[in-house]
């Protein structure tokens, strides 16, 4: 099997999570941090917004199964691509809108994607497309957040509506296939 990497921020890395475990044809997603000037930065560095880095996920998926535009559409459609450095309440450069690209094949895609979005939103579309950079993993107790806490007041609110979207608007590419 080959394998493939994509890295994306749209807000909380959670959300993000939360939906991606949830794909078909994606085999992995962790949690981290990227696109900032610090190494191995820590949570509470990339919350104060002055590392620049920006919460991600990094997914390691099966391109015979899902594609790199079927990533890019799901991520379009689980988050807003309109504001700049804010996802709802969650406000700062850690949360911008962003697609780190690991190639020109890739580069090409996600801009592809990205004018192919635009007349879906009322507003521009502001999301970063850069280069990958130096990733690092976040912290072990934000790998499977909403796995672990769906109870907790920020999944219960903000989390488990996104989740709820990706599974009525992508319901043919549930790895649970429900």
């Amino acid at each position: 099997m080959t394998t493939e990497i994509a890295t994306l921020g749209g807000g909380c890395f959670w959300c993000l999570e939360a939906v991606y475990q949830q794909l078909k044809g994606v085999e992995a997603v962790e949690s981290g941090y990227t696109g900032g000037k610090y190494a191995h930065p820590t949570y509470e560095m990339v919350c104060s917004g002055a590392s620049g880095h920006a919460e991600v996920v990094r997914l390691t998926f099966d391109p015979d199964i899902v594609s790199y535009r079927d990533i890019l559409e799901v991520f379009f459609t689980i988050h807003d691509p309109t504001t700049l450095n804010r996802q709802g309440n969650d406000v700062g450069t850690q949360y911008r809108s962003v697609i780190y690209y690991h190639s020109p094949e890739q580069e090409a895609m996600a801009k592809q994607v990205i004018a192919a979005m635009a007349h879906v939103w009322d507003a521009p579309i502001v999301t970063e497309l850069s280069p990958a950079t130096t990733y690092y993993k976040a912290e072990e107790n934000h790998q499977n957040f909403f796995r672990r806490n769906p109870y907790q007041s920020y999944c219960a609110f903000v989390v488990a509506p996104k989740v709820s979207h990706f599974r009525k608007s992508f319901a043919h590419r549930l790895k649970d296939g429900t």
